[in-house]
């Protein structure tokens, strides 16, 4: 599958509307993660827009894909997304990490649109995994979806949960996992490596899929395929950067969980973000 330039046009400027938020929210709330949620963002907009069967008139919907957002810190770019589908106005999004918000750090169900209430790194696969297995039994075709960050996969839930939704052939299930290499302490090869990372995942009876997750055309094709695959679950491995787009944050693993410090920051990324935006539109 091949998008038109008028559909990577249209998901370019949605990501990048994304990404404006993540600046703003996190900026305003003086606290959040912008790293790892600029480098969702790409991923989160092609599911969103182009890929998930949700209703957000009617969020708990029986037959609806389901999403589960494991590395829970990128609720930033999370948000927005929901946000711009329609499940709640773009207005709430300013109340990010506020007392009584229904946004809070990091998702909880009590946000429309929200699937699972995950933060604690390791187990969102595991939780994905018993809604593939409450589709198997309950007869319904839905899929489940689940991203993870790759220092995320440091952690032994992971390829606990990898073991058995191999062995148990859930096929309705996709994994994406989003490869920035950075995680919280440093890079991750630098702290335990996770290469070869695909054979590994082979290696527990996945099909696996390497692709540039900054490539529209390379999501969504790999998204159709995962779903379309039979007989195994599927892992996407999307190479992205940590704080794409904003230049200064981009691969700099301080800006994991640091928002802009001071307003020559904040104006710094808005400005690059306009700059692109701009370049989009002339496409």
């Amino acid at each position: 599958m091949v998008l038109t330039r008028d559909e990577i046009k249209d998901l370019m400027l949605k990501a990048n509307e994304v990404r404006r938020w993540v600046i703003e929210l996190t900026y305003h709330a003086k606290s959040g993660h912008p790293g790892g949620s600029l480098s969702a963002a790409d991923i989160l907009t092609a599911l969103y827009f182009k890929i998930l069967r949700v209703d957000p008139k009617n969020p708990r919907w029986e037959d609806r894909d389901r999403f589960v957002l494991s590395k829970g810190h990128a609720a930033p770019a999370y948000y927005a997304v929901l946000a711009m589908k329609g499940f709640f106005p773009k207005e709430e999004l300013y109340t990010l990490r506020k007392v009584n918000s229904r946004l809070q750090g990091h998702p909880s169900l009590i946000t429309p649109g929200v699937d699972m209430a995950t933060g604690s790194l390791g187990q969102g696969l595991s939780a994905a995994i018993g809604m593939a297995l409450a589709a198997r039994i309950d007869k319904k075709d839905y899929k489940v979806f689940v991203m993870l960050g790759d220092g995320e996969c440091h952690e032994g839930n992971v390829w606990e949960g990898a073991m058995f939704a191999s062995h148990h052939k859930l096929d309705n299930l996709v994994a994406i996992v989003d490869r920035n290499m950075i995680q919280l302490d440093g890079f991750t090869e630098e702290i335990v490596a996770l290469e070869s990372f695909s054979d590994k995942w082979r290696s527990f009876g996945w099909w696996v899929q390497s692709i540039n997750g900054h490539d529209f055309n390379e999501i969504v094709r790999a998204l159709k395929y995962a779903i379309e695959y039979k007989g195994r679950p599927s892992v996407i491995i999307a190479r992205t950067i940590k704080g794409k787009g904003i230049s200064y944050m981009e691969n700099n693993p301080a800006y994991h969980g640091k928002p802009p410090q001071n307003e020559e920051e904040y104006r710094k990324a808005i400005e690059e973000l306009e700059e692109e935006r701009k370049r989009i539109m002339e496409m």
